[in-house]
């Protein structure tokens, strides 16, 4: 008769920290209680008194695995009227085959949740029962059933919190994604796309709060003779410094300004009101001069300039982006008819 008890301390249930999906069940509490099926029942019995967490017995024939009596299944009989003394007396072996249940066997490198899993689709008056964990050959422990439900419950927990956490980082990279796809990539001011949709709120906003909006269109004059004479990585730095000084030249808030198209620039004024706005358009005017960048194909000056037009207005329904853009797209164009290097607003 082999009696075998590794274990000489009560069990405990919490599962180990740092669990994760690829955790297997070797990586939780396994009790090795461990006897050959001709041991005396009584020593069994004794055994579960003093160490009354003990999910079970493993029964082994010369080592090798020969079934498996539960804790609660060991009690539920043994609490019986002469159970006692009818199986205290005998070997396990005769409980065993007078109980005999279907036994759950899993390699040591199941994972956690295959475990919880495979448990659960068993029936109900098995569910329960410890499982059979084989590390190697003749190396047999038991798995609580509810230690592996605490371990899976951790698992998904972790599992949720990771997907929370991705969940956000994708939010924040998509918002990034957006706002990169909203920037101009030469100039790092916001593109098309971005004053489309900027103009298009603003202007709701406006029509809401019956405030000003204003919009100035500009256009660096003679551009395409600067790209040819000068080379396109000038006309490149050109544009970049252009496209700073007007980022420069409207600081306020709520103010955009996008490249609109090659060498053309809209610039967005939310609560800005007419006068306000010929300042702004002036003092943009003003500074690009002040680059003093050469501009010898040049037909108004020897140095880089822009042409602006604006408007204006309080929106009213059934105006759109499209009627401000219109708008001081004629302003654009009575500006450089007129001269050029100069801003012309649209009368309202």
């Amino acid at each position: 008769m082999i009696f075998e008890n590794l274990l000489l301390s009560p069990i405990s249930k919490q599962p180990p920290v740092g669990l994760t999906l690829a955790s297997t069940i070797r990586e939780l509490f396994l009790d090795r209680f461990q006897v050959e099926i001709s041991c005396p029942s009584v020593e069994v019995l004794n055994e579960f008194q003093q160490f009354p967490l003990r999910p079970g017995v493993i029964l082994t024939i010369a080592g090798e695995f020969a079934g498996m009596i539960s804790r609660e299944r060991f009690w539920q009989y043994m609490s019986r009227p002469y159970s006692l003394e009818l199986f205290s007396g005998r070997s396990i072996q005769n409980l065993y085959e007078f109980l005999r249940v279907d036994i759950m066997q899993l390699d040591g490198n199941t994972s956690i949740v295959e475990a919880a899993r495979y448990s659960l689709q068993r029936s109900p008056e098995l569910m329960t029962e410890p499982i059979v964990v084989i590390l190697a050959p003749q190396d047999y422990r038991l798995l609580d059933f509810h230690q592996l439900l605490v371990a899976q419950t951790q698992i998904l927990q972790l599992t949720t919190q990771l997907l929370q956490e991705s969940s956000q980082k994708l939010e924040i990279a998509n918002l990034e994604l957006q706002r990169l796809a909203a920037l101009d990539g030469l100039t790092g001011i916001a593109n098309r796309r971005g004053f489309d949709n900027y103009l298009l709120q603003m202007l709701q906003q406006s029509r809401r709060s019956q405030l000003p909006l204003s919009l100035l269109l500009a256009d660096v004059d003679f551009f395409k003779p600067y790209n040819d004479y000068y080379g396109h990585l000038s006309g490149d730095h050109c544009l970049v410094q252009v496209a700073t000084t007007l980022q420069n030249s409207i600081q306020g808030s709520g103010n955009l300004v996008a490249r609109y198209g090659g060498e053309e620039f809209g610039i967005i004024l939310p609560n800005c009101e007419r006068n306000a706005a010929v300042k702004i358009a002036e003092t943009i005017c003003n500074n690009i001069r002040d680059l003093q960048i050469p501009h010898h194909r040049s037909q108004v000056s020897d140095r880089v300039t822009l042409s602006l037009g604006g408007i204006s207005m309080i929106p009213k329904e059934g105006d759109t982006p499209q009627t401000l853009i219109q708008a001081a797209d004629r302003a654009l164009y009575e500006a450089k008819q007129t001269g050029r290097d100069r801003c012309i607003f649209q009368p309202i």
